[in-house]
């Protein structure tokens, strides 16, 4: 730490630091909570964050950060405004890192400017603004403060009340002891691991220790994000951690419990990929109304302006929160059932639970979406074009077939092409050339859905729709064609799938786009998985030819898809974000 007589002298001193450093100015005078200090100068995921009298630029903001002090020195000088004392945003700081930042974004830099809530920063210039300061400084625990702004805002109920109330202590002791978000996330990992492996036992005293790791499994999930908003340590690793590990760990569990299910005489395999089928497409249609009308213009409805409104009455917010069924109270429910039940019955729960849930939640969405007069951007059509996953198949026919006109048409002709594609493989007679035939028209509709950009008040649904043609396709097909371990082989291939999917959401949550196109290309895009399906399964009727191309193509799209995702999420352009988490 370095002391400057004036701005010019701090100009001087952090040009002399290495670029690849992260600076800070701190006006001499502060006075504030530690931790107040800590949310403006610490957090990696801004190029540059202010709280008043203090300032951070990380290595990419450090010109844009010396360029601005120069012109505030300048300006200080001659006793001219930084800005225009009109400009937007007003310059509310008057000291020197306050008239900095306002510098910085006049000249396009983005400056983070945490809540602070009950927390001190300021800069007195009088006694009595000291006076004010100190004893807002010694009136409010910034520890506690610390420790409760640990917790996510928006959770569910379970979670709220059952869980957070002490993983915010184990959060505190872990960052205590030097441990790491990513640490306690793979600690996690190999808890649910285990619960799986106690599940697939197929004992009852296995199946009491999986529902209780996983409880500990999902406390530790809960530890990773606070102790991640505790310590202020989140990384890119982080990210692709948080952002695939819930899934893996519920997935992973329901095989094990279909491993326990056949040990004990009951194949539930079925089950098992229809609830990860489910739970795959409550998801992509989160992930697709929320891309959709991420930046939309004049994002307001009649149903929204409701639900806002129910959320100002506290009972009605938890009641919704359930309904949801979220992570928490779903753990909570398999973990229960599996102790005292059987995995069929866990099953039957999550179908019926998770339906409910989908159905409440789309519909809402469904309302939303047709009250709303709201203008989409490109960049939402983009992401909705991005998370359709189409391959070469499909966009071969979106490059040659005429655009479909009207407001409805690309969600309709995607539910038209989902229709043909589940019900040839569902009513047409196992093996028949004519599910291949109807996987050709699923290729030719869903190109067309694509054919213009997805800017229409229900394109959301056409990514949904896809996922629903291409795993349910494979569900049916695996479990029609009575050959042996076909549906836990087609459970590897939906998961291997599903995962090049998350992966596509969370790269584009981070703002850096969706996967490469070669690697579309390679696996084939969702048309092309489904129609390779359906020629597998007329080639390879009832043989076990069938189970071992499933397979072979799961590792196939396994390996492609998780060497290119490591690759990503590993290297200097993927985003410096800890994932929040699905409430779903």
């Amino acid at each position: 730490m370095q002391t400057a007589a004036d701005a010019g002298d701090a100009a001087t001193l952090l040009a002399a630091v290495p670029a690849g450093r992260r600076v800070a100015l701190v006006d001499p005078r502060f006075v504030g909570h530690v931790h107040a200090l800590r949310l403006g100068l610490t957090d990696p995921r801004f190029p540059a964050a202010t709280v008043p009298g203090a300032l951070t630029a990380q290595p990419e903001a450090r010109g844009a950060l010396l360029r601005a002090l120069d012109r505030t020195a300048a300006a200080v000088g001659a006793g001219a405004p930084v800005v225009e004392p009109d400009a937007d945003p007003a310059p509310e700081d008057r000291t020197v890192p306050g008239r900095i930042a306002v510098a910085l974004e006049a000249e396009g830099t983005a400056v983070q400017r945490p809540a602070l809530g009950s927390l001190v920063a300021a800069v007195p210039t009088d006694p009595e603004q000291e006076a004010a300061a100190v004893a807002g400084l010694t009136s409010v625990d910034d520890e506690a403060v610390r420790l409760r702004n640990a917790v996510k805002a928006h959770d569910g109920f379970f979670t709220t009340y059952c869980i957070s109330p002490y993983s915010r202590y184990i959060a505190r002791w872990c960052a205590r002891r030097d441990l790491t978000p990513n640490q306690v996330t793979t600690a996690s990992l190999i808890t649910a691991l285990i619960a799986a492996g106690a599940a697939a036992t197929g004992t009852r005293g296995g199946y009491v220790a999986a529902g209780i790791l996983l409880l500990v499994s999902f406390v530790l999930d809960c530890t990773d994000g606070q102790l991640a908003r505790y310590s202020l340590r989140y990384s890119t690793m982080g990210a692709w951690l948080d952002a695939t590990f819930d899934r893996a760990k519920e997935y992973a569990y329901y095989a094990g419990l279909a491993i326990g299910a056949v040990r004990g005489g009951d194949d539930v395999w079925v089950l098992a990929l229809g609830a990860m089928v489910l739970q795959a497409c409550r998801h992509v249609v989160d992930f697709s109304f929320n891309e959709a009308n991420h930046d939309a213009v004049a994002n307001t409805s009649p149903t929204a302006a409701l639900s806002d409104k129910l959320d100002n009455v506290g009972w009605t917010v938890w009641v919704r929160r359930m309904i949801v069924l979220p992570i928490g109270e779903r753990w909570a429910m398999i973990a229960v059932l599996t102790a005292l039940t059987t995995p069929r019955i866990v099953f039957y729960a999550l179908l019926v639970g998770c339906s409910l849930a989908a159905c409440y939640t789309t519909a809402g969405r469904l309302l939303r979406s047709l009250t709303r007069r709201a203008s989409r951007t490109d960049r939402a059509a983009r992401a909705l074009a991005d998370l359709a996953d189409s391959g070469p198949l499909a966009q071969g026919v979106a490059t040659v077939a005429p655009g479909l006109r009207g407001a409805f048409t690309a969600p309709a002709v995607a539910l038209l092409g989902t229709l043909v594609m589940i019900g040839g493989a569902l009513l047409l007679p196992y093996g028949s050339w004519l599910t291949v035939a109807a996987a050709a028209v699923y290729v030719l509709l869903s190109g067309l859905a694509v054919a213009r950009p997805l800017k229409g008040a229900l394109d959301w649904l056409v990514p949904p729709f896809f996922r629903a043609a291409e795993y349910v396709t494979i569900l049916v097909l695996a479990a029609r064609s009575d050959v042996p371990h076909a549906v836990p082989a087609a459970f590897g291939l939906v998961s291997a799938v599903a995962y090049h999917h998350y992966d596509t959401v969370y790269r584009i949550r981070g703002g850096t786009g969706a996967p490469p196109q070669w690697l579309v290309r390679t696996i084939g895009g969702h048309e092309g998985r489904t129609a390779l399906v359906a020629v597998l399964a007329a080639v390879l009727t009832h043989t076990s030819g069938f189970t071992t191309a499933l397979t072979a193509l799961a590792v196939a799209v396994a390996l492609v898809v998780l060497v290119e995702s490591i690759r990503f999420w590993v290297s200097s352009s993927a985003p410096a974000v800890h994932d929040e988490g699905e409430l779903a």
